[in-house]
């Protein structure tokens, strides 16, 4: 593809003609011509130019279940979106073609699609939203800020599918433009994101997380994909827990999914579902009201069941959702708040 540079929004001038970039929370501080570690982002002349605005790398008409979001517009399409490169650098990366490279050579299978563009087709698809997802969304801010907008003003919800490592700043730029925060934390030691994920200061993923809850009303959704080895402890697994009921909500989903042998990590075996099941298990003597097994296609988690009555919500098998119990956010049998965001809800989504 062909470079397409648009000045970045979230950038200062240093001296010398560097500028250090504020999207995410690397804060790449780069000299003439240099990039950041994302590679996306360039100084030319002292200005910070994103690279890759508008250039797709993978676009699919997705169930919303995929992202995945287990409560927010269950059995709807999002228009999904995916553009080229990354800020982290994931040895099990599942995406690796399109977030482990530079600027793509052209004939890699770029498409430019400009914002009005990712509206329409999510209208043509029949979507109910947009999700910047496949790569991190983050390193393409300013084409996802300007696609945002325009989903707004025709009543498409947005959705980020992303590792956290924005800003607060760059969070606070896109917070009224976007409803939903699927957020992965990987593990929760240091030793951890060094080794799979090569980030130092990983702690500041949870602060925004809260932000997107506490400040800009986001529904947000975590994932752990569950590493033999790395972060299958008991202690990794009951922080997470706790922090996401201490700092998220007891009802905020959290999704334990199953890792599969990708990328530099083909030495490691699947995850056993019997550690994943355990891994259930601790989040909800956590507290938790809702934990969801995933990558296992029929395992008896993947169904939201009222934690107060005990009946059906959302049936699910596999990606397909059929909504049987709901009404608003609530239980339409007992009544209990289930943390649903729902197009028959008021509010936003509008």
């Amino acid at each position: 593809m062909q470079a397409t540079a648009h000045k970045a929004m979230l950038y200062e001038k240093l001296s010398n003609s560097r500028v250090r970039c504020n999207t995410c929370q690397w804060r790449c501080t780069a000299g003439p011509a240099k990039f950041g570690v994302c590679k996306m982002y360039q100084n030319r002349d002292g200005v910070l130019y994103n690279l890759n605005y508008a250039q797709a790398s993978s676009v699919a008409a997705d169930p919303i279940e995929k992202k995945p979001l287990f409560h927010f517009f269950p059995g709807s399409l999002a228009f999904s979106i995916g553009g080229w490169g990354c800020n982290f650098h994931c040895q099990d990366c599942q995406n690796w073609e399109i977030s482990c490279v530079e600027i793509p050579e052209p004939g890699r299978g770029s498409r430019e699609i400009q914002p009005q563009e990712v509206v329409e087709l999510a209208k043509s698809y029949h979507c109910d939203g947009i999700a910047w997802t496949y790569n991190e969304p983050t390193i393409w801010f300013e084409y996802t800020m300007d696609s945002a907008k325009l989903a707004k003003e025709n009543n498409l919800y947005t959705v980020y599918v992303t590792n956290g490592y924005m800003t607060p700043e760059a969070l606070d730029t896109i917070g009224p433009y976007l409803d939903a925060w699927r957020v992965d934390v990987k593990g929760f030691s240091d030793s951890l994101y060094r080794k799979l994920a090569k980030i130092a200061h990983w702690r500041g993923i949870l602060e925004v997380a809260r932000r997107a809850k506490d400040k800009w009303d986001m529904h947000v959704e975590v994932v752990t994909n569950i590493i033999p080895t790395m972060n299958d402890d008991d202690q990794q697994l009951e922080v997470i827990a706790n922090w996401i009921k201490d700092d998220l909500g007891e009802l905020t989903p959290w999704h334990v999914t199953r890792f599969f042998p990708l990328y530099h990590m083909m030495d490691l075996p699947p995850t056993p579902v019997s550690t994943l099941e355990h891994a259930y298990d601790i989040g909800k003597k956590a507290g938790l009201k809702f934990v969801y097994a995933g990558n296992v296609p029929g395992h008896n988690s993947e169904s939201t069941i009222c934690y107060s009555c005990g009946k059906p919500i959302v049936s699910r098998s596999g990606y397909q959702a059929e909504v049987v119990g709901l009404e608003g956010s609530r239980c339409r049998f007992c009544g209990a708040e289930l943390n649903f965001r729902t197009s028959g809800e008021e509010g936003r989504p509008s």
